[in-house]
């Protein structure tokens, strides 16, 4: 592979976790609107059946060829990215505000590069660091520059709160064991399979906890919101996440996963009636610095690192 398409290959990695994380950014709004009219078990659970409906053609088109001990990496991804990491984020979600939630999730990508770099050997040097916090705390002036209503009438919890810092950690898991994975097989192939693979997991226990989940009386309006949640928020961004951290750091890659409560924060406004002020501003200035000093410098040096 020449230089420049080494070159050209990093930038389409990086907008495709720049499009992952804008995606991801829009799943708050349809999961409150489908959480509505139905329990968080009965709304995880159909979000990922409908991206199962999106995902289940790719994976009978495309056969996994795994060994034994790469369908149990495979298997434990999917446990923890699935079952484990939505139901305590969202039931974290459910004791605490979504302005609180949604700065702890702001919290991820400086996560992810502590853990990249301590379990993966990957490098970031100071500047690195300092553009991932700057992007961190962007993310947090734009969830506090709102005015943010509370979530059924509750207030913000320290349970709550640290239920989705925990979920956060348990997704930095499921990021490092998929990209051992895609060293060796498409990002198609473990995007589908570990979906798949996840959903069956997650369904047994919604069905002992919450019970089948209801078909009448759900609007059309949660119908859609859940398909958008599934086939959009689910299937299409794990598969654009999975190809671009094959192709970049994760450590980097990282700061475009604030992309999330950045959008979430602006559709809030639209959704709960918020007013972003001059710190939502502010933050959205660091986290655009912070994804521009990472993508654009030093590239040679990321382009060996990624070959290697």
């Amino acid at each position: 592979m020449g230089l420049d398409q080494s070159k050209k290959t990093i930038w389409l990695g990086y907008a495709a976790c720049a499009a992952a994380g804008s995606l991801w950014g829009t799943g708050f709004y349809f999961g409150k609107l489908a959480l509505a009219e139905m329990a968080v078990g009965h709304m995880v659970l159909y979000r990922f059946l409908f991206a199962c409906l999106g995902l289940l053609p790719v994976a009978i088109l495309r056969r996994a060829r795994l060994s034994a001990g790469e369908w149990r990496l495979l298997l434990w991804a999917s446990f923890m990215g699935i079952p484990l990491q939505f139901l305590i984020q969202f039931y974290g979600l459910s004791l605490t505000t979504v302005s609180h939630a949604s700065l702890m999730i702001g919290t991820l990508p400086v996560i992810l590069a502590l853990g990249a770099t301590i379990f993966a050997g990957e490098r970031l040097d100071g500047i690195g660091w300092l553009a991932l916090v700057g992007s961190a705390i962007g993310a947090a002036l734009i969830v506090l520059g709102g005015k943010h209503g509370q979530v059924d009438g509750r207030g913000p919890s320290l349970i709550g709160d640290l239920l989705v810092v925990l979920s956060l950690v348990i997704a930095l898991g499921w990021i490092l064991l998929n990209k051992k994975l895609l060293i060796t097989h498409s990002a198609v192939v473990v995007t589908a399979y570990g979906i798949l693979s996840g959903t069956m997991m997650l369904l047994p226990w919604v069905l002992l906890h919450d019970g089948p989940p209801p078909i009448q009386g759900i609007s059309l309006r949660a119908w859609l919101a859940l398909a958008a949640s599934g086939l959009l928020c689910t299937a299409t961004t794990t598969f654009l996440w999975n190809w671009g951290i094959n192709h970049v750091p994760a450590s980097r890659a990282g700061v475009f996963l604030n992309l999330e409560p950045a959008i979430g924060s602006w559709l809030g406004v639209q959704l709960l009636g918020d007013r972003l002020g001059p710190y939502a501003w502010v933050g959205g200035g660091l986290i655009l610095a912070a994804a521009i000093t990472l993508t654009t410098r030093d590239q040679k040096a990321n382009s060996e690192m990624i070959l290697e």
